[in-house]
Parts: structure tokens; sequence; C-alpha cells
């Protein structure tokens, strides 16, 4: 089993890539977006902001998969499965994921009135595929 700390890995989720993560609806279907992703400390961290779906997915129901892609081949990616968790340290994680992702100090399209969450993913399974 691969882990975060991998070369490869650690390749992909350092580079801006783009993540899927998928959570657990409250009728048990899938919910899938695209999000923002890093990792610190050995683990990933997802941000959002409370009232989206797959926050409250989160809060009702820890488990969750993120899948990161490579942005110049889909085939290269980093499957990360477990349970996430919310911790402290959302609006500064968000300033830096948008430098991260495109290029600004600050997040451009925080609404007035949004409190942004962070969830920092606990990995019971790290999985990386490379073709192509």
């Amino acid at each position: 089993m691969a882990t975060l700390d991998d070369p490869a890995v650690k390749a992909l989720v350092d580079a801006p890539n783009h993540a899927v993560i998928s959570t657990v609806n409250p009728d048990g279907s899938i919910h899938s977006t695209v999000v923002w992703q890093e990792v610190v400390d050995g683990a990933l961290h997802v941000n959002s902001a409370v009232g989206r779906r797959w926050p409250s997915n989160l809060d009702a129901d820890p488990r969750v998969t993120v899948v990161v892609l490579a942005r110049d081949n889909p085939y290269d990616y980093v499957e990360v499965r477990g349970t996430a968790t919310r911790t402290d340290g959302a609006d500064e994680q968000i300033d830096r994921l948008a430098k991260k992702y495109i290029g600004q100090d600050r997040y451009p399209f925080r609404r007035e009135g949004e409190q942004r969450v962070r969830y920092v993913v606990t990995a019971d399974r790290v999985r990386h595929e490379k073709q192509g």
C-alpha cells in the first residue's frame, strides 16, 4: 500500500492537481464533487463552506474517498480512503489553497457571511495508480 509520503504520491498532491471527494448522502447514495486539497503533516486536508452538501455529509457520516488526479494525465492518480474530521484553520487554509491553485494570496470567491470548514482525512488506504 502506498503512503502520502511516497515520492510519486507526494508529487501528485503537492502540485495544483484537483481532487474528487466522495461522501455518503443521507439516503445512502454517493455525492462526489471537485475540491482543492493539500497534505499537512502527512495527512490530506480539504476545505469547503458550511451549508454545502459534502461537509454536511461528513458531519453525519465521516467515511470519505478522495481521488487526486494529475492535470496532464488523469490515469496518474492517488486514491485516499478513510474518515474525515473537522479541524481548525479553515480560513488560513483556503488562502493557501488559493495561492496553490490560482496564484492569488487571498481566496477571491468568498461570499459575505460564509463560514469555511476544514477536514483532515485519516487514511485507511492510500492507493497510487499510473498509466501512460
